[in-house]
């Protein structure tokens, strides 16, 4: 275990994205897709179905909660800095 977290690796890890709900033209939803292939970048063995989504009450907003295999906090922190980033990003637990 590292001095600086106190997480074990490898580990599963649940991370929450929360943004406004973005529809497209095929029924899906552009803020997921795009949430799918950030995640996808740091760790490239998540399987995309196992996204949770849930929409708010009014239906204008999602979160999305990915559960990773995180290999080392270097990967995490990384991850976490483009999701807070992107501009469609409103919320990262």
């Amino acid at each position: 275990m590292s001095e600086d977290t106190l997480l074990t690796f490898p580990a599963d890890f649940p991370i929450k994205i929360m943004g406004e709900r973005r529809a497209s033209p095929d029924g899906g939803d552009d803020f997921a897709q795009a949430m799918v292939e950030l995640v996808l970048r740091h760790a490239p063995d998540f399987r995309a179905e196992t996204v949770e989504m849930r929409a708010s009450r009014n239906g204008n907003y999602v979160s999305l909660t990915f559960v990773v295999r995180a290999t080392s906090k270097a990967q995490l922190d990384a991850l976490y800095r483009e999701i807070t980033a992107h501009p469609w990003v409103k919320m990262a637990l």
